[in-house]
């Protein structure tokens, strides 16, 4: 409908509505007595919004009101239980763990050290932000979140340093260490005869045995980002020719066994890393590539990558 609407003013004098000229009927719905309706400039201008004082917010606010608030210079909502202002950013957990070291040596091996660990409590994503996932392949290749966030390697034997330092091999080669001390431990020193276990993010790798008893891999830390206690980032299990030893809770193998793809262990080979994100479900987008493994832990979506992908906020 085209035309006007004309109200007639308390105190003397006239409103007129203009409605917009539309081929079909248009419709406007006028608010309660205790309403407030919004205005727009223009079809593609800006809306006013009500304003005021914090001590002038509504008395019994309803989940969802939107409104200016003048005394703090930002827009706020109300989301049931407060009003809060409106947030480009919203804060995240995440868990960076990169790929575990291989086995390795001269003779009697030692075992891979475990990819580095790195667990962030509090992980601010922007909204609209695009953040990128790299998974680190077994054979000590780091893994890092939004090109900030990384996760060693794990080093490989005999010796190497990384996110935990891979074992040493058998006479008088020594283990590697773990480059920074807060994503992992040193591997254990070889023996006589036989191999020292790799380093892992839990412990630091157990010492060949005489006279050829291969060492353990270092036990790896535990991380409940998902929901479930799980332990990732063991160190591999150094061979020794009369006893090879085991890979660390959290993926760690032997040293002809591979280490747990998707949780940094140490082995032979190393097994891949996995970048874990959990963000509130309120602010979940759902965009995503790489086909991450997506589930929910409360009222956080978890999401999971195996391989590289991204995560738009």
């Amino acid at each position: 409908m085209a035309g006007q609407i004309k109200l007639a003013a308390a105190s003397g004098g006239s409103v007129t509505l203009d409605a917009a000229n539309t081929a079909s009927n248009f419709t406007m719905t006028v608010p309660a007595a205790s309403g407030v309706a919004i205005t727009a400039d223009s079809t593609t201008g800006a809306a006013t919004i009500p304003s005021g004082t914090t001590a002038q917010r509504p008395a019994s606010p309803v989940v969802g009101q939107l409104r200016y608030n003048t005394t703090t210079g930002g827009t706020e909502v109300y989301s049931g239980t407060a009003w809060g202002a409106l947030s480009t950013t919203y804060s995240a957990q995440l868990l960076v763990v990169g790929g575990g070291g291989n086995a390795g040596g001269p003779n009697r091996i030692g075992g891979g050290g475990a990819g580095g660990m790195v667990s962030v409590a509090t992980f601010s994503l922007t909204k609209g932000t695009t953040y990128t996932a790299v998974i680190g392949a077994g054979g000590g290749n780091f893994s890092s979140f939004a090109g900030s966030i990384y996760a060693l390697g794990g080093g490989n034997a005999a010796g190497g340093s990384g996110g935990s330092g891979g074992g040493g091999s058998e006479g008088s080669n020594t283990p590697g260490s773990a480059i920074i001390p807060a994503q992992g431990n040193n591997g254990g020193p070889g023996g006589t005869y036989a191999g020292g276990g790799g380093g892992g993010a839990g412990a630091a790798g157990g010492s060949a045995g005489f006279p050829d008893n291969g060492g353990n891999g270092g036990a790896g830390r535990a991380d409940t980002i998902t929901g479930s206690t799980v332990y990732y980032a063991g160190g591999g299990g150094g061979f020794g020719s009369t006893t090879q030893g085991s890979g660390g809770i959290g993926g760690g193998g032997g040293p002809y066994s591979a280490g747990t793809a998707n949780t940094g262990g140490g082995g032979g080979p190393g097994g891949s890393g996995v970048v874990i994100l959990s963000v509130p479900t309120s602010s979940y987008t759902g965009t995503t590539t790489g086909s991450p493994t997506i589930t929910t832990n409360g009222s956080n979506t978890v999401i999971k990558f195996t391989s590289s992908g991204s995560y738009t906020a």
